[in-house]
């Protein structure tokens, strides 16, 4: 709940109540994209405190949109899980996703840059069995950005999925990726071509000559991307 109330009967102002506190919405879309753990919740949302998180969660719980549940994997670990009434939220916020991706014009959005979450929302993208059936290793690179948010490992198994490290996790790496953050969320977004990208030289791939052969083929885009823009 936000901290005021509109004292209405009116649905949308409770809706408005629930959802209209700082960072629930986009802590309500994480959930709903199938992050289930505390600190996965952090990475997403890496600008909001812990106790600003705990105090949300508390909040969307009470509310009856999520509920903490044990681990079904590990034990002693208690998980958020959107309930009925969370996961009906969902086509409401794939809505407004869409009309900010499509009502915002290309230069503002690309003016706010997060390279940790842009690494964040990727893993999700990768297409596991288009890729060796073994573990794979691919290192994205941003020289122009700062250290600790310059350098990014997927982790990929046919059987765990993609994890993301921020740190070298030691192993071979099969491919890397060297580009600029804003080239790699910008075709990420749809906002610019994959093959200009390459063609221009702003965005490299070596390593093995599968992967490196197109990055499209084993990585999905934003479902924003298919968008069309209404701004410039």
């Amino acid at each position: 709940m936000t901290e005021y109330s509109y004292q209405q009967f009116c649905p949308l102002a409770k809706t408005s109540e629930v959802l209209g506190g700082r960072w629930t919405i986009l802590l309500l879309s994480e959930l709903l994209a199938g992050s289930t753990r505390f600190n996965d919740l952090r990475r997403a949302v890496p600008r909001m405190s812990p106790a600003l998180l705990s105090k949300r969660l508390k909040e969307l719980e009470e509310s009856g949109i999520l509920e903490r549940v044990p681990s079904a994997k590990d034990a002693g670990i208690m998980e958020y899980r959107p309930t009925p009434s969370g996961l009906e939220l969902k086509p409401i916020l794939d809505a407004m996703s869409v009309w900010g991706h499509r009502w915002e014009g290309v230069e503002p959005q690309l003016g706010k840059l997060d390279a940790g979450l842009l690494m964040w929302n990727m893993r999700r993208k990768v297409i596991v069995d288009k890729l060796p059936q073994r573990r794979v290793v691919i290192q994205f690179m941003f020289p122009e950005q700062h250290e600790g948010e310059n350098n990014y490992w997927f982790l990929i198994d046919p059987e765990k999925g993609t994890d993301l490290c921020c740190i070298d996790p030691g192993f071979d790496v099969d491919l890397y990726v060297r580009t600029d953050l804003r080239t790699m969320t910008a075709v990420y977004m749809g906002l610019e071509s994959y093959a200009k990208a390459v063609e221009d030289g702003k965005l490299l791939l070596i390593g093995d000559s599968g992967l490196e052969k197109d990055m499209l083929s084993w990585l999905r885009l934003s479902r924003f991307a298919c968008v069309e823009k209404q701004v410039a």
